[in-house]
């Protein structure tokens, strides 16, 4: 079903009119509730009472909807740290979260959601430190799988980076083996990250500002975007459903890899986990599906073109990778014995943070910070970007250097930014550092990268053009 553009109707542009006076009234009653409190809120350029803020600056309000930009680590790990009690609830995604279905997703659970404790028990349990350990096997056979891609045709490097983080999470989550860079369990991953895009595209649909219209009903004139979001949210449903049922199949007929699903499908008696725990299951499954992919890539991606771009960075990493290795490929055991590549990660997702609006929390309560009042229900929407490009705290930002990251004084650890914060954090993250080091450390070991080279032997400069949404 493709999306239509729709015009508004009479019948539309009045129930639009009576939607607006309902929230100008209701902003009239809460500015002069907070008023009489000697309370007001954080600084942002002036707004109308319509309308708001349609520009990110600080504290800004589309119709009824409240956000607040935190561009300062210190202000984030504040709030959405120290007071983590009060923000980690996510505010309800109208398109992709209530009209598409996608609202018990593991991204998209509220924290008041019984299943969000669930959720988390399971991928703390199936992804902590010493539970991946049980998964670097596969990490290795898929890295050795990706160099030789790379040795046949480096032209098509995106293509196997791809495949290689899509192979390893797939295996890892359902035990699943990716057959190459057209498997089918790839596209369907491919289209679900496209789709998904169409739903969270900032300022698209209206109902995210003016939530009453989820209630028109589906024929109605201008009512397209439900029928829309109901379409996609049945194609989004094979990304959960689809690998689940495939690894469900070869786990109770006996022949399987062990995976995260094959762990805990069953109790501790050997039963089988009951239909609302399978169903739990299968919701965090998908979330290292739809999670541990499109990350790991943008991350390997950025990689490759700073090795290419910084020459003098690349030599570095690759004789720290000599010393230590000299007369065979790298592996995991070497990771303490290599600060200059962990070093050399920590950049790459500091200089390009792979997610750099992050994910919105929720205050689930009034708050006051600094004697600005943030009220129940806004959303904080932390902009990793800001933090790790604030030029206070990584001087010259925009460089790309390593080093800052080595020494007795180090500049701060960013992934205390780029991972989420306080019991929203990626709790993948290790598996993702582990991968990200094995693939960098065997690239480096195995192949010189650099800028492609013209017919008469001149480098040609890439073009750099940066993807938006959710994942840059």
């Amino acid at each position: 079903m493709p999306e239509k553009s729709v015009f508004l109707t009479p019948a539309s542009v009045a129930l639009l009119a009576v939607t607006l006076l309902y929230y100008v009234g209701l902003r009239y009653f809460s500015l002069t509730k907070l008023s009489r409190r000697g309370l007001q809120l954080p600084p942002g350029p002036k707004s109308s009472l319509i309308t708001g803020n349609l520009r990110p600056l600080v504290y800004y309000r589309v119709f009824n909807k409240e956000t607040i930009l935190v561009s300062s680590g210190k202000v984030a790990l504040d709030l959405l740290e120290s007071r983590s009690g009060i923000y980690s609830d996510r505010n309800m995604a109208w398109m992709s979260g209530e009209l598409a279905g996608r609202k018990h997703s593991v991204f998209h659970a509220s924290y008041s959601d019984p299943r969000f404790k669930i959720f988390r028990r399971l991928l703390q349990a199936g992804l902590n430190p010493r539970a991946s350990k049980s998964y670097r096997p596969i990490q290795v056979q898929e890295c050795q799988i990706l160099l030789k891609a790379l040795a046949t045709t480096p032209e098509d490097f995106m293509a196997h980076i791809r495949r290689n983080a899509v192979a390893v999470i797939l295996k890892v989550a359902y035990g699943y083996e990716v057959q190459g860079n057209d498997d089918p369990f790839v596209r369907n991953l491919e289209e679900g990250f496209a789709l998904s895009a169409t739903l969270g595209t900032p300022g698209k649909y209206w109902v995210e500002f003016l939530p009453i219209l989820r209630f028109a009903p589906d024929w109605f004139p201008g009512a397209g975007f439900k029928r829309y979001a109901k379409w996609v949210g049945q194609k989004l449903h094979r990304l959960e459903r689809v690998p689940f049922e495939w690894a469900k199949k070869d786990i109770l007929n006996g022949e399987y890899i062990e995976s995260f699903t094959s762990k805990h499908l069953f109790k501790e008696d050997g039963d089988i986990i009951g239909q609302d725990m399978q169903e739990n299951l299968k919701w965090t499954s998908s979330a290292l599906y739809v999670g541990g992919g499109d990350t790991t890539v943008a991350a390997l991606t950025t990689f490759f073109l700073v090795m290419a771009q910084h020459p003098e960075v690349q030599r570095q990493a690759q004789a720290a990778v000599e010393r230590v290795a000299p007369n065979r490929l790298p592996s995991l055991h070497d990771y303490e014995s290599l600060p200059y590549i962990r070093a050399l990660i920590k950049e790459i997702l500091r200089w390009a943070p792979v997610a750099p609006l992050g994910i919105p929390h929720r205050a689930m309560q009034d708050d006051v910070y600094e004697s600005y009042f943030i009220p129940k229900g806004t959303e904080i929407l932390p902009n990793i970007w800001a933090m790790t490009h604030d030029a206070e705290i990584y001087p010259d930002p925009d460089n790309f250097d390593p080093t800052r990251h080595l020494g007795e004084n180090p500049q701060p650890d960013p992934f205390r930014f780029v991972f989420g914060f306080g019991r929203r954090v990626c709790p993948g993250a290790h598996l993702a550092e582990m991968s990200l080091f094995l693939n960098i450390c065997s690239i480096l070991a195995a192949f010189d990268i650099s800028k492609l080279v013209d017919k008469n032997g001149k480098e040609v400069e890439p073009e750099v053009e940066w993807t938006i949404g959710v994942t840059m």
